[in-house]
């Protein structure tokens, strides 16, 4: 017989908690955690604990602790007098900013409709939530002015669409002021959508600690738009079930879920295009797969292999220069390699992961066994070389 324990307070949701009885009466018998289904739109919920929802799990976990959940359903300036940390997070409807601090202050993190069983996943500097805020749907138009001095002077431009690298179109590399005319936006420190997020709502910002933040350093920016149609590219099983190679898919996909296996999906037909590798798990939009857009037309399953791990790098195309033999991942290429250039590589055993940039950041080529003779046979218009890594399946 199970036991059930109520818990939540009267502006939030009740959620059950079920704790089946054990036989032998142990304190630290198993806990299941249980959560009713909520047919409203816009919520999210806090678990103090692993996640108690994962498909590949069949929607049950083990526990040795008891957990705590709770879920809300509008802004909330303190969470703190609910729990002091949060291991995870589960949106199950509309679009969020969590805060590291109350009153809407500290660390921002955006979160879409999605799991996020960690505070890695929510890209957190650590996992203190304290306060969130849902921001209502839009789908008007955007427009938003940047200027490098503050009180919205110096150097002005208008845009409308994202921009994943501010220096390459702005050249400055400072925002100072900003003027958000329509729509939602979110400032990254740094390019690609990486670093410190910080949330915009329509409005004039004159300083750049109106929108939260101690230094103007913006390396890339985006449009908060709701998704309309969330098509869903479930590989291997969902709206487009894949268990073998594509070459062709759908112009535009915002979510994927991967339930077994490693895969390389492309952001163009016949394996060409950026390369994305993928693991087991949700990736509920291309921010999620380190993408610079949604376009994913084909993918390629990596076969299993729990073999030796053995690639040649070299200096100069063709096999040329200096060269190296590596059989480890490498997160800083310059520091071992002392160039920042691999022109040609020979695979001997297993498959790799090439970065652009140090710590496994940047675009992803994905090398098999075989010779590369040149950098352009692994789909890259560029050399350089950050870091590499090994493919190995996460079970």
């Amino acid at each position: 017989m199970e036991h059930i324990r109520r818990i939540g307070k009267s502006r939030l949701w009740h959620e059950l908690i079920a704790v089946p009885a054990s036989a032998s009466g142990n304190s630290d018998r198993e806990r299941a955690l249980a959560v009713t289904e909520r047919e409203r739109e816009s919520a999210w919920r806090f678990f103090n604990g692993r996640m108690g929802r994962m498909i590949s799990q069949q929607n049950r976990l083990s526990f040795t602790k008891a957990t705590t959940s709770r879920a809300c359903n509008s802004d909330c300036a303190d969470t703190f007098r609910h729990f002091n940390s949060c291991n995870s997070i589960r949106v199950t409807g509309g679009h969020w900013v969590a805060y590291e601090k109350s009153n809407f202050n500290g660390y921002q993190y955006i979160l879409n409709q999605g799991e996020y069983p960690d505070y890695h996943h929510w890209m957190g500097f650590n996992n203190c939530i304290r306060s969130c805020q849902m921001f209502p749907p839009y789908r008007g138009a955007y427009r938003m002015r940047i200027y490098n001095r503050p009180e919205m002077s110096g150097h002005m431009m208008e845009f409308m669409d994202d921009c994943p690298n501010v220096y390459e179109r702005f050249r400055h590399r400072d925002i100072f002021s900003s003027n958000v005319m329509e729509g939602y936006w979110v400032f990254y420190e740094h390019p690609n959508y990486r670093g410190r997020q910080y949330f915009l709502r329509p409005g004039e910002y004159r300083a750049c600690s109106d929108w939260g933040c101690h230094n103007p350093m913006v390396g890339s920016f985006r449009r908060m738009r709701t998704l309309c149609h969330n098509f869903k590219a479930l590989i291997p099983a969902g709206s487009i079930k894949r268990s073998s190679n594509a070459r062709y898919l759908v112009r535009r996909c915002n979510s994927i879920k991967v339930d077994s296996g490693c895969w390389v999906a492309y952001e163009k037909p016949n394996y060409t295009g950026y390369q994305y590798m993928l693991n087991k798990g949700e990736y509920p939009d291309y921010q999620r797969w380190a993408g610079f857009n949604d376009c994913i037309r084909s993918c390629r399953m990596v076969p299993p292999y729990h073999g030796n791990y053995r690639m040649k790098i070299y200096e100069r195309s063709d096999f040329g220069g200096q060269n190296m033999e590596v059989m480890e991942d490498c997160p800083d290429l310059h520091e071992r390699f002392h160039s920042r250039d691999i022109s040609s590589a020979n695979v001997i055993e297993g498959y790799w992961i090439l970065h652009e940039h140090p710590h496994y950041r940047g675009r992803q080529y994905f090398l098999r066994p075989g010779e590369y003779r040149r950098h352009s046979e692994w789909g890259s218009s560029s050399p350089t070389i950050g870091s590499l890594r090994r493919v190995t399946e996460i079970p």
